[in-house]
């Protein structure tokens, strides 16, 4: 069978080729390449909520090419409106198409889905539901009994159990990185290599910790430092990596015992190759961690850098609202010993927070100098549905109306009694001034904030070019 992946954007770039290659959807590009183990073919389509004529042009040449039997679709909280229009575009024009929906927005909200034009729905992980649906849909049979599966009946849906989350990731071929070679930009592609499933932290703003209650068994799981390297060789012999790979996973430290084996092989690994690879990783702050030893054997695998969840500067924001428990003296001194490793250090802060006051963002701003990352991804908390802080904002009266997520995460959708929104969009603006002031050149400072308030405008103006477009076709 001939099976169509849809993904889109929650970002634009004016680019033709629109995708990075360290963001391609790895949890599509496993149900593809698993699909394609067992014989069907897979193609993929990207879209994107700034270009409305696009999508349907898009639309319209893939299914009349490519003739899918199934359609699969995924969606966060923020891009599935832009789905839905979607679906029922394609279930309008081509209403045979059976129409599959998952992703984490679906697996923690799947009761109002299948009001929409979908078919079926998927909850959980989704190799295994995904080839049954295939299977049963080629033997021309309504699908029914497949676990995982949500199926819209004539009068009713068809709710089928969970199975278990899969234990041997080992057993899955590598990720499908060809589907995405239409899209990518090829030239310093850094891609990621995931390194397990599942998280083991409970942070308020994320939907791990719900996403482990939809399936029964161990949520946690790592593959084998063994079958990582060699997914790693095959990409090296495939694609053009700009000889660095992201290490995905929530914490590389996870299991020390388990880090050093993996970092021990790619250490050896390295060693056969003309260049070595460097490596990037996260690393999640807790407190009295030994990361010396951990330290010591990631810089002997080449890592280059590591990513840091700081998210707020407040210990009062992070440790009563976020559920991050550790101290800004345990930010600095994981800061210390990385940088004590040579390795670049970033950021990840978060700001808008519900509890947050406009006095805590400014200890964001202090930890973020004191320690001064070489760079830093800082965003405008969004609440998604599913989560500990979702529920929060709607028991504060924080949610009034719909959620505009045209600009999800580089606009404020708060409006906080402690921190209103307009000024969370100019701390955000002026986050870098604030930051690197007296530490960079004043004119690169300048540059950067007027390249994001930019970014925003050209945002803005294809936002309202769609919206016009839309109501044009619509009268």
């Amino acid at each position: 069978m001939n099976v169509l992946f849809v993904y889109s954007l929650h970002y634009y770039r004016l680019k033709k080729k629109q995708v990075v290659a360290n963001a391609i959807q790895l949890g599509i590009s496993y149900i593809s390449s698993f699909l394609n183990k067992h014989g069907h073919n897979t193609e993929l389509l990207v879209l994107s909520r700034y270009f409305s004529k696009r999508n349907r042009r898009l639309i319209d040449n893939y299914l009349k090419s490519f003739s899918p039997g199934l359609i699969c679709f995924t969606a966060v909280a923020s891009e599935y409106p832009f789905i839905v229009g979607i679906a029922k575009y394609i279930k309008t024009r081509y209403p045979d198409t059976y129409l599959l929906i998952g992703g984490p927005h679906v697996s923690l909200n799947p009761e109002n889905i299948l009001s929409d034009d979908f078919d079926a729905l998927c909850i959980g992980e989704g190799e295994f539901p995904v080839l049954e649906l295939v299977y049963q849909l080629e033997k021309g049979v309504a699908p029914s009994g497949i676990p995982n599966l949500w199926i819209k009946r004539e009068n009713s849906i068809q709710k089928n159990p969970a199975r278990p989350f899969l234990q041997d990731l080992d057993s899955l071929p590598f990720p499908d990185r060809n589907m995405w070679d239409a899209w990518i930009e090829p030239k310093g592609a850094r891609y990621s290599v995931l390194l397990g499933r599942g998280c083991p932290f409970q942070c308020t703003y994320c939907c791990n910790h719900a996403l482990r209650k939809v399936a029964p068994g161990n949520y946690i799981r790592l593959r084998s430092p063994e079958n990582i390297v060699e997914e790693i060789r095959d990409m090296v012999s495939k694609f053009p990596i700009k000889n660095e790979i992201y290490l995905e996973v929530e914490t590389i430290a996870v299991n020390k015992e388990w880090t050093i084996e993996l970092c021990s092989k790619l250490e050896n690994f390295n060693a056969t190759l003309r260049q070595p690879i460097s490596f990037g990783a996260n690393i999640r702050v807790v407190p009295n961690a030994d990361l010396e030893s951990l330290f010591a054997v990631m810089k002997k695998c080449n890592l280059r850098f590591v990513n840091i969840g700081v998210e707020s500067g407040c210990e009062r924001v992070r440790d009563e609202i976020l559920k991050r428990h550790y101290s800004n003296r345990d930010i600095v001194n994981t800061v210390e010993l990385a940088r004590k490793y040579g390795f670049k250090v970033c950021f990840f802060n978060m700001l808008g927070i519900p509890g947050e006051t406009a006095a805590d963002f400014e200890e964001t701003v202090r930890i973020n100098r004191q320690c001064l990352p070489d760079w830093h991804f800082t965003s405008i908390f969004f609440p998604y549905p599913g989560t500990d802080l979702y529920r929060m904002c709607m028991q504060q009266g924080l949610l009034n109306g719909p959620l505009n997520s045209d600009m999800e995460r580089r606009q404020a959708v708060l409006d906080l009694p402690t921190f209103p929104r307009k000024h969370i969009n100019r701390s955000f603006n002026w986050f870098d001034y604030h930051v690197y002031k007296g530490h960079r050149p004043l004119h690169k400072i300048l540059m950067d904030i007027f390249a994001l308030k930019l970014e925003f405008l050209i945002g803005s103006l294809l936002l309202l070019r769609k919206d016009k477009v839309i109501k044009t076709h619509s009268s």
